[in-house]
């Protein structure tokens, strides 16, 4: 006999036991595998429907009327070569400060030339044209290729850091050059190099954007170079240094260190103190130095001094007869003996040792040299034989420079003999002064 239904049984609900039924763990993996196994698919396909989908646009756009005109547009070509460049005529004179004025090796302000593309010869234009200055990147060009596009260009100019002056000040924008030639006046930097990954700066110059219809002119830029913090250049060597400089600014003397002080102690106080007692006693020099400054750091010291240029000046001390001609820094320039002109190769050697002695006087009689405009001319041609014509004891011999010469009518006054020299008329022995 059938059991009977309880009153509340639906006949359409499952049984309070029966439960859904999961998917097994082998069906799990199965779609697991299909979904990898179409993503798979998706990506081996993706670079095929890529080249197919732009080879079909490349084809439309070549079929299109307007292809022609934007095309161009759409591509990348090198940089047409340039017809003209512009170029620094010298390049700036380093190390450079923050706050100091640039300037080229020579000490004169920057200059920039227009010149040909490929022959580098000098170039203008009738009309004057607009140049400004940047600061670029000393990493730039990256590539080290020296024929760059402009967008290449403008990527590494380097501006000022935020909340500072602008990098660099003074004649930098809308300089006009005429015949090819534009000089920079005030030049300076008001912030240092070390910020930036290369640590290095490079200066460059272009034509003003706009300013200008024509053919390219292509930007020039000097070599890389740091820029130090102003407090460096309160300790900083000169090169070449000057005549006016503090001694200190040779190479191995320290500002106020031992050789400072033992230079000032004896009245060396800058370069042109120290080359004109190197040039006239350089033992009693080297004594003031002392042990402490070795050999080596003597030579480095003393070739450093040498690279100062000495001017233009010519200071003459002497008497009648012997007159020694000497630069601001006690160098021998030339001699004069009874009016014949010497320079110190053709010196002869009996009268080497009072010339000597005679530069030691102007040194110790420094307030006596007289300042000459040049060096006389002498009566005779500079000194070149070793033939000698002696004259009465005591007085001068005379070296000819040809032995050509007709020499006659000696007379018998040993203080003043006399003869005649063909083309220089009458010569005397002078007595020794």
């Amino acid at each position: 006999m059938a059991a009977k239904r309880r009153y509340d049984e639906d006949p359409n609900q499952p049984g309070d036991k029966r439960m859904k039924r999961l998917p097994s763990f082998s069906t799990v993996i199965r779609e697991a595998i299909m979904v990898k196994s179409v993503q798979n698919l998706f990506v081996a396909i993706e670079p095929l429907l890529r080249k197919v989908v732009q080879e079909e646009i490349e084809k439309g756009l070549l079929n299109s009327p307007r292809y022609v005109d934007r095309s161009p547009c759409m591509r990348i070509e090198a940089p047409a070569p340039s017809l003209y460049r512009l170029i620094f005529k010298n390049p700036p004179n380093t190390p450079i400060f923050t706050g100091s004025k640039i300037e080229d090796l020579e000490g004169k302000p920057l200059q920039i030339l227009l010149v040909a593309g490929t022959t580098g010869s000098p170039s203008s234009f009738p009309a004057p044209i607009k140049i400004e200055l940047l600061v670029l990147d000393g990493d730039f060009p990256s590539d080290g290729n020296d024929d760059w596009t402009n967008e290449e260009f403008n990527k590494y100019i380097i501006k000022e850091r935020a909340g500072k002056r602008p990098l660099l000040t003074g004649d930098v924008s809308n300089i006009t050059m005429r015949d090819g030639v534009a000089t920079i006046g005030e030049l300076q930097f008001t912030d240092n190099s070390s910020w930036i990954r290369s640590r290095n700066f490079r200066i460059a110059v272009r034509v003003v954007p706009g300013s200008y219809d024509g053919p390219r002119i292509r930007e020039a830029m000097t070599d890389k170079f740091v820029v130090r913090d102003h407090r460096g250049e309160l300790y900083r060597k000169h090169y070449p240094p000057k005549l006016n400089d503090e001694v200190w600014r040779l190479e191995k003397i320290g500002k106020e260190g031992a050789f400072h002080r033992k230079l000032g102690e004896n009245n060396i106080n800058n370069v042109q103190d120290f080359l004109r007692l190197l040039n006239v006693d350089p033992n009693q020099l080297r004594t003031i130095m002392g042990p402490g400054m070795s050999d080596k750091m003597w030579e480095i010291t003393i070739n450093h001094a040498k690279t100062c240029h000495p001017g233009d000046k010519i200071y003459s001390h002497g008497g009648e007869n012997v007159t020694v001609f000497l630069n601001s820094v006690y160098e021998l320039v030339s001699v004069t003996i009874s009016g014949m002109l010497y320079s110190l190769q053709e010196l002869p050697r009996i009268h080497k040792n009072y010339v000597l002695q005679l530069v030691q006087e102007a040194y110790q009689q420094q307030d006596g040299l007289r300042e000459v405009d040049a060096i006389p001319n002498a009566s005779l041609a500079l000194i070149q034989s070793e033939t000698v014509i002696q004259g009465p004891a005591g007085t001068l011999p005379w070296y000819p420079t040809n032995q050509d010469f007709q020499i006659g009518g000696l007379g018998d006054d040993e203080a003043s003999t006399s003869f005649q020299v063909e083309y220089t008329g009458s010569f005397h022995f002078e007595p020794y002064p």
